[in-house]
């Protein structure tokens, strides 16, 4: 039988899923609607309380579209920062934080970090399995566009193609990233730190933008790539190169003008060669790290986190359905005499049951489908919101992950409308009819 059911498709398995979650509200409906036809009186409720109804439905849809949309924000987020990490294979960075260094070179968070020499920059261009060493230089920022220094090299890897322009030649050229709002041509002084903290025109040069990057989605689309050999100078360092430099940045530089970088991007020529140089990196004087394992590790706390929410989110609804439900049993004491002149003419006590139970099930029910909608329009909303928070493209959409939570709560909110259904069932007939 289990190797029956892992030989279904994914989108089968999903789907039974989520027809098993329905399961027990469909199982209450057969047995609580078992010989009756209670539709007519049923559409005649739901007109004339058309404006209550609209009401609990609206409760619900918000509350199901909400927790929905949050579920998948954690999906999407998790999705964008690993696309963000994609081509960043190894990182190399003096002994410190992983997080904190992933965080900078990655995601271009600002940090305080030790800076890896020239000596150990010199180690790894040598090794026999690197394909591509670039530094990363970070400080410096142009309207909270981060200025970041590297190598041409490094720009074409991670851009591919540029989509516009060339990359930089000369020391005071740059390449902007496709959200940085500079055209080809237009030039701009850097400013030392970031943020509140930054002061704009400290450093007294220009540089020009000769390039433009496609769209990465990450937080590389806001920065700014300069030669690495510019952002020394203009911190008064020593520039990478002998005094024979003929002003060409790039490699190769000299280690006894290497004044430091705060981290080295490493592509090695293979997947395994990448394994060799982490090992041969990673020691008391370098810690060198896969950005991918380190986010593999916030993952799955993130897993946690979405266990916790999935939770919160179902008592969020349940909640909501519960506050529904009280409210719908206040509303059968508005109609108690109505549903007493039923049991006058003689419908049976399982009518009104049946009745009542079907009235906050068609509502439970319309709720979550509406709120599965509205969802899908929070969703991206919400997405575009932390994109231009974070600049991690997150592209987040409902899946069946949402789709089996809003099962459950819709046969969890069925199992609980039994209980105003049962109440309405049993008010004494005598005194609804006296009113």
């Amino acid at each position: 039988m289990t190797d029956l059911w892992f030989a279904l498709p994914v989108g089968v398995q999903d789907a039974a899923i989520a027809l098993a979650l329905l399961l027990p509200a469909l199982g209450i409906g057969a047995v609580a609607l078992r010989g009756f036809r209670v539709g007519p009186l049923l559409r005649a409720l739901l007109r004339r309380q058309a404006w209550i109804s609209v009401v609990f439905t609206a409760l619900i849809a918000v509350s199901v579209a909400l927790g929905a949309a949050l579920i998948a924000q954690e999906r999407g987020l998790r999705e964008g920062t690993a696309r963000a990490a994609e081509k960043f294979d190894l990182v190399v960075a003096a002994p410190g934080s992983e997080i904190t260094a992933m965080l900078a070179a990655v995601y271009l968070q600002p940090a305080d970090v030790p800076l890896v020499d020239g000596e150990t920059y010199a180690e790894i261009v040598a090794h026999p399995r690197a394909e591509l060493v670039a530094p990363i230089g970070f400080g410096d920022s142009w309207q909270d566009a981060p200025v970041i220094g590297t190598t041409a090299d490094f720009a074409a890897y991670l851009s591919g193609r540029l989509a516009e322009g060339r990359l930089f030649a000369r020391p005071y050229e740059a390449v902007a990233g496709a959200r940085v709002d500079l055209s080809v041509g237009e030039t701009f002084q850097p400013a030392h730190g970031h943020g509140d903290a930054a002061q704009e025109g400290m450093h007294d040069v220009d540089y020009e933008v000769v390039g433009r990057m496609p769209m990465t989605g990450s937080p590389w689309d806001r920065a700014l790539l300069v030669p690495i050999e510019s952002v020394w100078e203009v911190h008064v360092l020593p520039n990478g190169h002998g005094p024979d430099w003929d002003r060409v940045p790039g490699p190769p530089f000299d280690p006894a003008h290497f004044p430091g970088t705060p981290a080295v991007l490493v592509k090695a020529d293979s997947l395994g060669g990448t394994y060799v140089m982490q090992a041969a990196f990673t020691d008391g004087e370098t810690m060198a790290f896969f950005p991918g394992t380190i986010l593999a590790r916030l993952h799955a706390l993130m897993g946690d986190i979405r266990e916790v929410m999935s939770i919160l989110a179902v008592i969020t609804q349940v909640l909501v359905t519960a506050g529904v439900l009280a409210g719908l049993t206040m509303l059968t004491r508005l109609l108690a005499r109505r549903l007493a002149l039923l049991r006058a003419l003689g419908a049976p006590r399982r009518f009104v049951f049946a009745l009542t139970w079907s009235y906050a099930t068609t509502l439970i029910v319309l709720g979550a489908a509406i709120g599965l909608g509205l969802g899908i329009a929070a969703t991206g909303a919400m997405s575009a919101a932390i994109t231009a928070r974070t600049d991690i493209l997150v592209e987040a959409r409902l899946g069946w992950r949402e789709v089996h939570l809003v099962a459950g709560f819709v046969s969890l909110t069925a199992a609980l409308a039994l209980l105003p259904a049962w109440l309405t069932m049993n008010r004494p007939v005598m005194s609804d009819l006296r009113g």
